[in-house]
């Protein structure tokens, strides 16, 4: 596990996966049968590892990657570091022959993330990336709303994403500072449109066209060593694409907007027999049969009250944590060969849909989304 000091590989890969994993008495796979994780954590700072080591439990460390690659008891790699070195890491353990697991963007172009796939491909290796919000409650919810026909002929989907980042002068950002440099890979349109590209994909269509406005709205941040910094990666997106079945999707996504929705992120789905708004747990919807008519007036108070007129899903099935629920399907993969269809080649749809967002904001104009080989 590569990268793991980093807060997302700390709290939702190390600990609330592979250590819950652990605890849990590993991945059943049969009534005698189960796969035990057997974690090394690897890292740069020494220092950090060993404290990482003590929260976690987990014995084996090192700062030694081939070292790590060596070892045939290692038979995964897992690659949580940033963006910009992803690459070469994974290049190295197809060499080892290891299975690759990695997080998104699994690369900073569409050309390095295919690949990637085909080496993996060729060496007959299984592959897969973190693809987490598809196993969010809200989002599963919507899942099955839409397996049951709730919806109808769906029409749009509209995204709300982010919060405030302090900029870290009075008040401390809460988000590393390469995010908003450039030259760092870092910027939201990289980093959020993957996300967008799977969960369209997987539950409302395939993405066919974007249209995307990147900004930077605050030029100047502070980062972790007090250091005062120019913002020279987009701090916000906002991007509308085009689905298979005429679906519009809309994202808004920002580190510079203050919340006053139900969560960080929200869909709003709309459909010719009802709409659902979804956040990360939970889901409201409003049937046909329910929906107001409102009729335009400024001139006196708002006669409807607009919230009373949803229901909330309730709590239909158990929920484990997104990450540690892809975690063990992976597990599962390696092991018994069951299918993993969120393979590196999705991970390259998303890093393609970024670039073709970034591509589609320094044109100005819409840009198709080709299929990948």
């Amino acid at each position: 596990m590569n990268g793991v000091t980093g807060r997302m590989g700390t709290n939702q890969h190390l600990l609330r996966s592979i250590v819950e994993i652990i605890k849990q008495g590993g991945v059943k796979i049969s009534s005698g049968e189960v796969i035990m994780p057997d974690p090394v954590l690897v890292g740069r700072d020494l220092n950090k590892l060993q404290k990482l080591s003590a929260l976690s439990g987990v014995k084996k460390i090192t700062t030694n990657l081939d070292e790590a690659f060596a070892d045939k008891n290692n038979q995964i790699y897992f690659d949580a570091q940033v963006t910009g070195r992803r690459a070469e890491a994974v290049k190295k353990a197809v060499s080892a022959g290891k299975h690759i697991y990695c997080e998104k963007p699994i690369a900073t172009d569409t050309k390095t993330a295919l690949e990637l796939y085909q080496l993996c491909k060729r060496a007959g290796l299984k592959h897969g990336v973190v693809q987490d919000k598809l196993w969010l409650p809200g989002l599963l919810k919507l899942k099955r709303l839409i397996q049951q026909d709730f919806f109808g002929k769906i029409l749009s989907v509209r995204g709300e994403f982010g919060y405030w980042v302090f900029e870290g002068d009075t008040i401390a950002g809460q988000r590393p500072s390469w995010n908003y440099r450039k030259e760092d890979d870092g910027g939201i349109i990289s980093d959020m449109l993957c996300h967008w590209r799977y969960v369209l994909d997987n539950l409302f269509g395939k993405v066919k066209a974007v249209s995307c406005l990147g900004a930077t709205h605050i030029p100047y941040r502070v980062d972790e060593q007090g250091k005062k910094y120019a913002c020279t990666a987009d701090d916000a997106a906002y991007a509308t694409f085009e689905l298979e079945g005429s679906v519009i999707a809309h994202f808004n996504s920002s580190w510079t907007v203050r919340v006053r929705r139900d969560d960080l992120l929200t869909l709003q789905v709309d459909g010719t027999k009802g709409s659902a708004v979804a956040g990360l747990r939970e889901c409201y919807i409003q049937h046909y049969g329910n929906t107001p008519k409102p009729v335009w007036n400024p001139d006196i108070p708002q006669p409807i009250n607009f919230f009373e007129g949803w229901a909330k899903v309730p709590e239909q099935e158990t929920y484990d944590n997104a990450f540690k629920a892809q975690w063990e399907l992976f597990l599962k993969h390696v092991v018994t060969d069951s299918p993993f269809p969120w393979d590196l080649r999705e991970g390259a749809k998303g890093v393609q849909l970024a670039e073709k967002g970034i591509e589609s904001w320094n044109k100005r104009c819409w840009v198709d989304i080709p299929e990948l080989p």
